[in-house]
C-alpha cells in the first residue's frame, strides 16, 4: 500500500461515519469536491482571481484522493460524478456574477463557498 493509500486509510478510520456511510459514499464526496474545485479554479482562471493557484493546489490534493480511493472499474461513476458536481457548482458561480436579482445572487454565492468551504476543509493543508 502506497504511503497516500496508508495514510487515507488511517484518516478514513478517525472520521466520524454513520452506519450507513461506505467507501464509495466517501469517493463520491472527494469526486463532488474534485469537480467543485474544477469549477472554482475555472472561474478564477476567468476572473483573474488571485486565489487561483491556491485552488488548483487544492483540486491536485483532492484527486489525490479519488485516486487513492477508486477501484478498477469505478472510473466512469467518478468522472460523472465530478462532471456533475463541477457543472452545478459553475451554474451557482454564475448565478452569483451575472445576476440582476442581488438577493438570489448573494444566496448563490453563499451556497458557492459554503459547499467550496465543505471540500476544502477535507484536506489537511
Amino acid at each position: 500500500m502506497s504511503g497516500l493509500k496508508t495514510i487515507l486509510v488511517a484518516l478514513i478510520g478517525l472520521m466520524p461515519f454513520s452506519a450507513t456511510a461506505s467507501a464509495d459514499d466517501t469517493l463520491r464526496t472527494f469526486a463532488s469536491c474534485a469537480g467543485r474545485l474544477s469549477a472554482t479554479m475555472e472561474y478564477q482562471w476567468l476572473m483573474s482571481h488571485p486565489d487561483a493557484d491556491r485552488t488548483e493546489a487544492q483540486r491536485g490534493a483532492m484527486l489525490s484522493l479519488v485516486d487513492a480511493l477508486m477501484a478498477p472499474g469505478q472510473g466512469r461513476d467518478v468522472l460523472s460524478w465530478r462532471v456533475d458536481a463541477k457543472q452545478a457548482h459553475a451554474v451557482l458561480l454564475t448565478r452569483a456574477t451575472f445576476n440582476h436579482d442581488a438577493e438570489d445572487a448573494a444566496w448563490a454565492l453563499a451556497r458557492a463557498e459554503t459547499q467550496l468551504a465543505a471540500c476544502t476543509g477535507l484536506l489537511l493543508s
